[in-house]
């Protein structure tokens, strides 16, 4: 069965070798947004053969080609997510590294209202929020 990604990959044109695929198929089922080591551990306990140099090239392929999105949180290495339709926004823990996806719909519109306010039409945004987790 095809990953997501590899389906991306068919669509835009980009050649899918073995190694691609199995890249493919690991970064489709990350439910995380891993940096390339991370996704390079991943990728070579289903094929040791493959390189970290591989892995490098792949991902920015994928990214040159629409399909991954790079993420340079503060603190750490570029982490990489499935480039999707809908729009959401990132609140890391600056302790644990772990990354929260959300939308909120009140955050949005005060987005569009300040550009509006200064006298912008809104055509982008990227919003990240670092913290702390409280204490139950």
């Amino acid at each position: 069965m095809s990953s997501n990604i590899e389906k991306k990959c068919k669509i835009k044109g980009v050649k899918l070798t073995d190694q691609r695929k199995v890249i493919a198929k690991v970064m489709s089922e990350s439910t995380d947004h891993p940096n390339v080591d991370e996704l390079y551990n991943r990728v070579s306990k289903t094929d040791p053969k493959i390189s970290i140099a591989t892995v490098y090239r792949t991902v920015k392929l994928f990214e040159e080609s629409g399909i991954l999105a790079k993420h340079d949180f503060k603190g750490g290495k570029a982490r990489y997510e499935e480039l999707n339709e809908g729009h959401h926004d990132h609140l890391i823990d600056i302790k644990t590294g772990e990354i929260i996806e959300f939308v909120d719909n009140d955050i949005e519109e005060l987005q569009k209202k300040v550009a509006e306010k200064h006298g912008y039409k809104l055509v982008d945004h990227k919003l990240e929020l670092y913290g702390i987790k409280k204490k139950s």
